[in-house]
């Protein structure tokens, strides 16, 4: 099996937990912060969900400069436009996990601002970040949810509200 189909066959499989945990986002929470120095649900939530974005930017692109393109996250202002949000993302990282991409896999990706340079990898390896990146910050968006004793969906087996003891 290559590495794009590794690739796509893992991000189906996270995709399916990560529907789950962000069907179950409540808009009106989205302003809740756990702390002053957390992101916001809605803004945990929408990172979640534009995770995916960075499969295709990583295969489309060599880099990318902060000082040149800002970041301005999407305005979600429902638990659907999020879901949609994230389903559209998907389409889009499955568009670029396809077999004749397998050759640049091995070409260098740069994050920086400006003349700093953040970090230096293979696309491959910035596509693995961008997968524990959405697996990393799903499990954070768990933790959300748990203190606004909101039921959470299991991610590799049931979680506790999904089990009788």
């Amino acid at each position: 099996m290559n590495r794009i189909k590794i690739f796509l066959t893992e991000l189906e499989e996270e995709a399916l937990t990560t529907r789950k945990m962000l069907e179950r986002v409540p808009t009106e929470k989205f302003d809740w912060q756990p702390h002053t120095k957390s992101m916001t649900l809605k803004r945990l939530a929408t990172h979640v969900a534009e995770l995916p974005s960075w499969i295709a930017m990583t295969i489309n692109t060599d880099e990318l400069d902060f000082a040149v393109n800002s970041y301005q996250p999407v305005e979600i202002t429902q638990t659907e436009g999020l879901l949609t949000y994230f389903e559209n993302n998907m389409i889009e990282a499955r568009s670029v996990l396809i077999d004749k991409n397998e050759i640049v896999l091995d070409e260098p990706w740069t994050m920086r601002s400006g003349e700093e340079i953040y970090s230096t990898r293979s696309k491959a390896e910035v596509i693995r970040m961008s997968i524990s990146q959405t697996i990393h910050h799903r499990a954070q968006l768990g933790v959300y949810l748990r203190l606004l004793d909101i039921p959470i969906p299991g991610s590799y087996g049931p979680s506790a509200d999904e089990i009788s003891f």
